[in-house]
């Protein structure tokens, strides 16, 4: 029986990565959106396009599609970064930060509490600027504030789970050649899909709760 991967974001960049990675392994592929691509068209079994994941009503509405289907890997990808610098602080960006990169994922992943099986793993795409003890240049408020959130939000959910045989992981990706960073970065989405799903697998209740770099490198807090 194939295994099923959710992915949020998966319309582009890492999301869009992701999804072929886990097609050429095997699995079932489940794209979220708000608006679809025509490369994620032809990878996914199915596309679940109309999805903000900030709105508790297209929540609701993806459980209901979904229907009680079982989800093995639940891949929490989508985000936005705006970079705010001190003395122009723009406190709407930096709200919309926290709902998109934190509160969204913990609202995605408790609405499918009940599609997740003992075995089934959470995967959250955080990033190393949620590292309050790795910040040595300050800036992008909203961007940081909103990471170190979704890893506090990642490890509540790690030990609540662990009981119900549900692992949970917090994945910085790397600096990755996006849309986000104007495609500035050093690695592929390609490369960093690889690296997340290497961490993916080797994801355990033993070391639920960790956050990770996608090389592998255990991140500090």
């Amino acid at each position: 029986m194939q295994s099923i991967v959710m992915i949020t974001g998966a319309n582009r960049g890492i999301g869009l990565a992701l999804a072929g990675h886990y097609v050429d392994a095997g699995w079932r592929v489940l794209g979220v959106c708000r608006q679809s691509s025509e490369e994620l068209d032809r990878l996914a079994e199915q596309v679940i396009d109309g999805i903000d994941v900030t709105q508790p009503d297209d929540v609701a509405r993806l459980v209901e599609v979904l229907n009680g289907q079982t989800i093995d890997l639940l891949i929490n990808n989508a985000g936005w970064l705006h970079d705010e610098s001190l003395g122009g602080l723009d406190f709407d960006t930096i709200r919309e930060q926290m709902e998109i990169n934190a509160y969204a994922p913990l609202r995605v992943a408790e609405a499918l509490l009940p599609n997740l099986k003992k075995g089934s793993k959470i995967a959250n795409i955080t990033s190393r600027m949620g590292s309050i003890a790795d910040n040595d240049s300050g800036g992008r408020y909203g961007y940081r504030a909103s990471k170190a959130a979704l890893n506090a939000f990642g490890k509540s959910l790690a030990m609540d789970l662990k009981p119900r045989g549900i692992a949970v992981a917090q994945l910085h990706p790397g600096y990755v050649q996006t849309r986000m960073v104007n495609f500035g970065g050093l690695i592929s989405p390609q490369e960093a899909a690889l690296g997340i799903a290497a961490r993916i697998e080797a994801l355990t209740l033993d070391n639920t709760g960790g956050f990770w770099h996608s090389n592998g490198e255990p991140l500090p807090w």
